[in-house]
């Protein structure tokens, strides 16, 4: 049976190709290429076979560019197509109705989608509600971390809860540490603290370089921002 691809193959792969070609590589013929990348393919499967841990990931998206939320959301359609209940609590975002919420429906009791928050701190304009509110959030988000029958958990937009003084990160790392051992669990959003990445086993930072609501004044547009 064909297995998948493994994801940590891909990326050494793609790293590769993207390197510029040496001037030994532009010089093989093609029987002294098909060696060299026979023995790269056995480096490489004497490297997977020497990394067969499975455990349940801390995973943090964080950093001032766009798509954290969108590559944390891959991650969750993976998981279903897997057969995995997965659950999502929003942080912060719960002022509208998201896109996203709708295209996982159909998923029905496969997926918990709770957008918990009110908007915006100068939307809501409620300092004490708005913590309220993210504080029943974390219990909600706290529910599904502890039962072994979610094997993935998205907490949207917690890292800016944090920040923010919603939430403190002792209790967060205190509710990560009740996880059963298979569970993964996502944080996303801007301004992760220290604590919380020392902890994470996967800490992807976002990098803003070009944006067109910052250069062109374009507004948010449904299927990009929401």
């Amino acid at each position: 049976m064909q297995t998948n691809p493994n994801s940590t193959e891909i990326e050494l792969q793609a790293s590769s190709a993207n390197a510029p070609a040496t001037a030994e590589q532009t010089s093989l013929d093609a029987d002294q290429y098909q060696q060299k990348m026979r023995r790269r393919k056995e480096v490489q499967a004497q490297r997977l076979a020497e990394r067969s841990l499975e455990k349940g990931l801390v995973i943090i998206h964080t950093g001032n560019g766009k798509g954290k939320t969108t590559a944390a959301l891959g991650m969750v359609l993976r998981s279903l197509g897997h057969g995995y209940r997965v659950a999502i609590v929003q942080f912060i975002k719960g002022a509208w109705e998201p896109a996203e919420k709708a295209a996982f429906s159909h998923w029905g009791e496969q997926i918990e989608f709770h957008a918990l928050g009110e908007g915006f701190t100068w939307e809501t304009q409620d300092r004490e509600r708005d913590i309220q509110k993210a504080q029943q959030a974390w219990e909600t988000a706290l529910r599904f971390i502890q039962n072994p029958e979610f094997k993935l958990v998205l907490l949207d937009e917690v890292n800016v809860a944090l920040k923010l003084g919603y939430l403190n990160v002792e209790q967060v790392l205190a509710g990560l540490n009740q996880k059963p051992t298979d569970c993964h669990v996502i944080l996303t959003g801007r301004g992760a603290p220290t604590e919380l990445i020392e902890r994470a086993d996967l800490v992807t930072e976002m990098t803003l370089i070009k944006h067109p609501f910052r250069e062109q004044g374009v507004k948010a547009q449904p299927g990009i921002e929401y």
